[in-house]
């Protein structure tokens, strides 16, 4: 299965996280894959495509995850993972002293932060399919702008 992020990568940020009761996050990475790609699929695929709505259908032309450029959602796939499934996972929910629930909610503004950074920095996608992203295909989404 696809993911963007690994255990090494995890650890560049919590070096101690497989030492917390949890040998591996494989199926996690895996779910976090999934949850980013719908993100991309809402926030940015329809914006992207506006041009290329089919009447005849009612939607967008498909969306294909495997067109984006894996390292740019690294550090994004980092932060969710650690926000919504490992953390949730050690914490005991106490309001009072729960490092865990601390932490989850910190990684969770700095996924926001990075996902919208991506978005605005411009999503690498292979539009044309020829493994190499020119910079037309990197689309940016303009916010508070009339885009037409």
């Amino acid at each position: 299965m696809a993911q963007y992020a690994t255990d090494v990568d995890l650890q560049e940020y919590e070096p101690d996280i497989l030492n917390l009761g949890i040998p591996e996050f494989q199926d996690l990475h895996e779910k976090s894959y999934d949850d980013i790609n719908r993100l991309i699929e809402i926030e940015w695929w329809p914006r992207a495509t506006y041009r290329q709505y089919d009447i005849s259908r009612g939607s967008y032309a498909p969306f294909n995850e495997s067109l984006l450029t894996d390292s740019q959602w690294k550090r994004a796939a980092v932060y969710h993972v650690f926000a919504y499934y490992i953390y949730p996972r050690l914490s005991t929910f106490t309001p009072e002293g729960d490092v865990y629930m601390e932490k989850m909610q910190y990684y969770k503004e700095r996924f926001k932060e990075e996902f919208d950074l991506c978005l605005k920095q411009g999503v690498e996608y292979d539009y044309n399919e020829d493994s190499t992203v020119q910079d037309s295909e990197k689309q940016p989404v303009h916010f508070n702008r009339l885009v037409r």
